[in-house]
């Protein structure tokens, strides 16, 4: 009888695809599923607003549905890569072919080798599609949703009520009551600052902005200017016409804008801002870090759930996929908090908090891989 280490696997490169075509198929089948089930569930709820409002079945399906799958695909990519990596591994364990593949002489980290492959691919998919498709896709579904699914559709929920915007390191534009179909205002105000002390403003009423030029125009408009006694002085004008350093993008909601846009506006818009001295540079760094780190641990999230699921245990795939799941969750928590503290932080870099869920769980998939059986 041949010894151990003459008896050979039948053919590497069946094993790669073998488990290739696995790990992919499932991860596919999973996701159209749900995609499948939540368009239907969502279609039902809507129904009504749809009917109402008069959205043709093409403009739903091209308009709306077509740019929501994009972003749903993306926002649970990680959960059903791991969820498809512990449901095929696991009923491989099970069926003892783990064993059979690692007692042929194969070993775990050449087990590992398609699993990174199919990583690799989903990867790339998934930046891709944050880059480039997400912020198209996200523009247009939410035009989709403020003209077909809103109760008031005069209202432009891209714009809050009170927008309040740095311009110059110690000059900021405060505007209220925004329209962005007429572009006008209630009321523009321009407040320069020494320190925490006013020192002098622009008001004025009604004013329209003129989006090609950044010019802001109003019949009429005061002055007021504080010397160093605090004193005011005010001055009533005639016809304002001044240009001020703000672009159209961030008179919206910013932290949905942003969402618009894609890489290499964001990368414009986030050196625009940082000259400009805003205090929101760290949300925006987080949204360009979450493009890149979200996708990245697709790694870490496959090597975790093949080393869990790779040993036969009495509980079988269900108990694999509880405890994957669980582990999952938990990632995709600490990485909403790790977020929202990285837009508040002072002490810490938002790159840093932002990639800190994914350095933390590379460490857990290092000793799992560890444990793993050999």
């Amino acid at each position: 009888m041949a010894g151990r280490h003459n008896i050979k696997f039948p053919g590497f490169k069946i094993l790669d695809r073998y488990i290739l075509r696995k790990f992919l198929g499932t991860y596919f089948f999973a996701i159209a599923l749900i995609i499948i089930i939540v368009v239907v569930f969502d279609a039902v709820e809507k129904m009504d607003d749809f009917i109402t409002n008069k959205a043709t079945l093409q403009v739903v399906a091209l308009d709306y549905y077509l740019n929501f799958i994009p972003y749903f695909i993306n926002q649970f990519s990680g959960l059903f890569t791991f969820i498809a990596v512990i449901f095929f591994t696991s009923k491989m364990a099970y069926q003892t072919e783990i064993i059979a593949i690692l007692s042929s002489g194969v070993s775990f980290r050449r087990i590992l080798w398609p699993y990174f492959l199919g990583a690799m691919f989903i990867t790339a998919v998934s930046l891709s599609l944050n880059l480039w498709v997400i912020p198209g896709a996200n523009a247009r579904r939410v035009e989709f949703e403020r003209q077909y699914l809103n109760k008031n559709k005069n209202l432009d929920l891209r714009y809050d009520r009170h927008i309040y915007r740095q311009i110059y390191p110690g000059t900021f534009a405060y505007i209220r009551g925004y329209n962005g179909r007429t572009e006008k205002a209630t009321y523009l105000a321009i407040e320069q600052y020494d320190g925490s002390r006013m020192v002098a403003s622009l008001e004025a009423s009604d004013a329209t902005f003129i989006p090609e030029t950044k010019r802001w125009t109003a019949d009429r408009y005061m002055t007021r200017t504080f010397d160093e006694n605090n004193l005011e002085h005010l001055e009533k004008h005639e016809r304002l016409d001044t240009m001020i350093n703000l672009d159209v993008l961030e008179l919206g909601k910013l932290e949905d804008i942003i969402q618009t846009m894609s890489f290499g506006q964001l990368n414009r818009f986030i050196v625009d801002q940082k000259a400009k001295g805003s205090d929101m540079v760290s949300m925006f760094e987080v949204e360009r870090q979450n493009r890149f780190a979200y996708p990245m641990a697709t790694f870490v999230l496959t090597v975790i759930g093949l080393s869990l699921s790779s040993r036969k245990v009495r509980g079988g795939t269900g108990l694999h996929i509880g405890v994957g799941i669980a582990l999952c969750f938990s990632y995709i928590l600490i990485c909403k908090f790790a977020a929202e503290f990285a837009k508040s932080s002072t002490f810490f870099s938002p790159i840093l908090l932002v990639w800190m869920p994914n350095i933390i769980y590379a460490f857990v998939a290092v000793y799992l891989y560890k444990k793993a059986p050999k």
